[in-house]
């Protein structure tokens, strides 16, 4: 059980190096109010002065104070420099030096503070370490915080009393810490701040023991019998009462040996049945069986976090990266693994693969056969052509003269306008595919070569060079999908084995219709009869019911009227040839137009991949070894971002500490635990 409170004191020694709050050392920290006497309590246990004293706040830096039971007779003990029997200090801050005057090391802790804290009434929370060696105390490991005050006095922050709390609070929380705390006999024990502070973080009092200080300075008539037995405020680790030395019993040099057997005296005379459980002596002893069991308890969760904590460093170290000693090397394997990377996502082979969205070569197949085929499909063969237009195409291509069959011209210059429509989707096809790829560039960054973090400049030139191949393809490939547009525009092939088969079909329809329009006509109908009701006449093309031009109200055998002012109808009754003509046209353009839609949606997404997507595969390793694999560049591209070279280090410390720390813990014997 003994050997257990060295190791503590190992971990701490371990850990101070690097500075770290991360692991939850058993500790024990003294609370109090200013002036209640926590520093002379500190002084009783190591039997020395050696702590700064005076009137109001003196103790300004946390000071983590251990100490070292040594054996005269054990010469193994004595391996830190010490002669046998010998006490003497060292400070962590001061490295090997050895203090073996215990008023320097007093002057050493008030010069260290004022280094730190100023020499005005200011507070740190950076701790001074300070180790005791001797053969009259016990392994105790203690903290001396700053004490709680109320009020700033002289040049102290407005905020004095919330600094000092905020300092208490942060080393009360541990849960693996003991809390000492100290207040004065002659103040009432329902006032004390201490035990305030220590219940707000430890409600039950699990770890908290109370030391009730200046038992000989109660007013005549009372004594603190009721305090010490726990009848005012109970304390589940105890109550202990200590007679620290006043402040001229310090100017005098009474010394703490002295002090000691004036306090045992005391007790006897006072408190004779409770002289055995009070006192310095029995607080030292009880202080070191609680540590000892503390530690016993925590020993086992803590060596458990150390090597959590060793693997979280190891991964982090890893992720850091080694420093760079061949940057030819180091470069193209950087170059190298981002090509392959990024030739990988696109592929679908890639070691990192989302699983939020679709992303690389997925996005692009989604673009080809959702977005793509899906408005290619919502382009409507006959939109934005009304019937009117299809009849005045039809009858602006036939020219002066009154055609007999549907002019063909009229047939192509609307099925044109209806293909040249499906020019814009296809554009965006490939605005769409050349911002995927864009996008791949920062998955591959992000997610699978996370080296180029370190390499800020290497990252932003890597980044440089694919844009750049990018933005070069675009036009070309732009170029090609305009073509493919172009070439269905510049033939169109009526011989075309499935417009033929529509064109047959088509046909066949037509001629029933036909057919069936012969078989509801009357079987003869007299020429003259014909003649008389004006149907077999020129007047009989328009449509029946239909005025003939001139006999109307305006028309010129009424008055002489200028033809360019008679308005066009816009709409109006079709005949059944001009129905029958636009049905016509109609069915051909949505015919020849399915079939121009077929072709694109499957020429544009290869058209593509060609100019495109395979082309920047195979050449983004070439072109990245090319813009950026020259002597020249090597220093600038391999220079790492400020911190990480010193986020690197950090990691390298605390690993090594907690691998100390792990090996510290491995040489307790089992026995130890128990």
């Amino acid at each position: 059980m003994e050997a257990l409170i060295p190791v503590i004191n190992k971990l701490q020694d371990v850990f101070n190096t690097v500075g770290a709050d991360i692991i939850q050392l058993p500790q024990i920290a003294v609370v109090g109010t200013q002036s209640s006497g926590k520093s002379s309590v500190l002084e009783s246990l190591v039997g020395r002065d050696l702590l700064p004293r005076g009137t109001g706040i003196v103790t300004r830096r946390p000071l983590i104070l251990q100490l070292v039971h040594i054996d005269p007779g054990d010469t193994r003990k004595n391996e830190d420099g010490g002669r046998e029997g010998e006490e003497w200090g060292k400070f962590l801050h001061t490295k090997t030096k050895i203090y073996t005057d215990f008023d320097e090391i007093r002057q050493e802790i008030e010069t260290e503070t004022e280094r730190v804290s100023g020499n005005n009434k200011g507070i740190s929370d950076e701790p001074i370490h300070l180790k005791i060696f001797s053969p009259h105390v016990v392994n105790l490991t203690l903290v001396d915080l700053p004490g709680i005050t109320k009020v700033p006095v002289g040049d102290q922050p407005k905020d004095i009393e919330v600094q000092i709390r905020d300092l208490i609070l942060k080393h009360i929380s541990n849960p693996n810490c003991i809390i000492l705390a100290v207040t004065a006999a002659n103040t009432d024990m329902a006032t004390s701040e201490a035990l305030k502070v220590a219940r707000e973080v430890d409600p039950d009092g699990r770890r908290t023991l109370a030391v009730v200080t200046k038992l000989d300075l109660m007013d005549a008539g009372t004594d603190a019998m009721d305090v010490l037995m726990g009848r005012v405020i109970p304390v589940k680790l105890g109550l202990i009462g200590v007679v620290n030395r006043s402040q001229l019993d310090i100017n005098n040099k009474k010394s703490v040996a002295d002090a000691i057997r004036d306090e045992y005296a005391f007790l006897q005379k006072k408190y004779p049945s409770l002289a055995n459980r009070n006192g310095t002596k029995y607080l030292a002893r009880t202080l070191n069986r609680l540590l000892m069991h503390h530690i016993r308890d925590c020993l086992p969760e803590l060596k458990t976090r150390i090597n959590v904590l060793a693997a979280q460093y190891q991964s982090l170290l890893s992720s850091y990266g080694e420093p760079v000693d061949d940057q030819s090397a180091t470069l193209l394997q950087l170059i190298t693994k981002f090509a392959t990377e990024y030739c990988n996502t696109i592929e679908g082979t890639a070691k990192y693969i989302e699983t939020a969205e679709l992303c690389g070569g997925a996005r692009i197949c989604y673009i080809f056969h959702e977005t793509f085929g899906r408005t290619l499909e919502s382009v409507d063969p006959l939109g934005g052509l009304s019937t009117i237009d299809i009849l005045t195409a039809i009858r602006n291509a036939t020219g002066p003269r009154p055609s007999l069959f549907v002019p063909e011209v009229s047939f192509e210059l609307l099925v044109k306008k209806q293909v040249k429509r499906l020019e814009e989707p296809s554009l965006r096809c490939v605005e769409l595919v050349h911002e995927e790829m864009q996008r791949i560039i920062q998955h591959c960054s992000n997610y699978s070569t996370q080296e180029l973090q370190r390499f800020p400049k290497l990252h932003e030139a890597i980044v440089e060079v694919v844009t750049s191949l990018l933005r070069k393809r675009l036009p070309i490939t732009n170029e090609m999908v305009h073509n493919l547009v172009a070439i269905e525009l510049a033939y169109i092939n009526t011989k075309h084995p499935d417009f033929a088969d529509a064109c047959g079909v088509m046909n066949n329809n037509i001629e029933e219709q036909r057919r069936n329009r012969m078989r509801e006509l009357p079987t003869a109908v007299p020429r003259d009869k014909g003649e008389q009701d004006g149907t077999g006449t020129w007047r009989g093309m328009l449509k029946r019911g239909e005025e003939a031009p001139g006999s109307g109200p305006g028309s010129p055998l009424k008055g002489a009227v200028n033809l360019l002012d008679v308005p066009v109808p816009v709409a109006r009754k079709l005949s059944s040839r001009e129905q029958r003509d636009c049905e016509v046209i109609e069915r051909l353009i949505k015919s020849y137009f399915l079939i121009v839609r077929k072709n694109i949606q499957d020429s544009v997404p290869k058209a593509v991949m060609h100019f495109l997507v395979n082309h920047v595969k195979d050449s983004l390793q070439s072109e990245l070894v090319g813009q950026l694999y020259k002597s020249g560049l090597l220093n600038d591209l391999l220079t790492e971002s400020e911190d990480m070279a010193q986020r690197r280090k950090e990691a390298a410390d605390m690993l090594q500490a907690l691998q100390k720390a792990s090996q510290v813990i491995a040489e307790i014997r089992e026995t130890h635990l128990w």
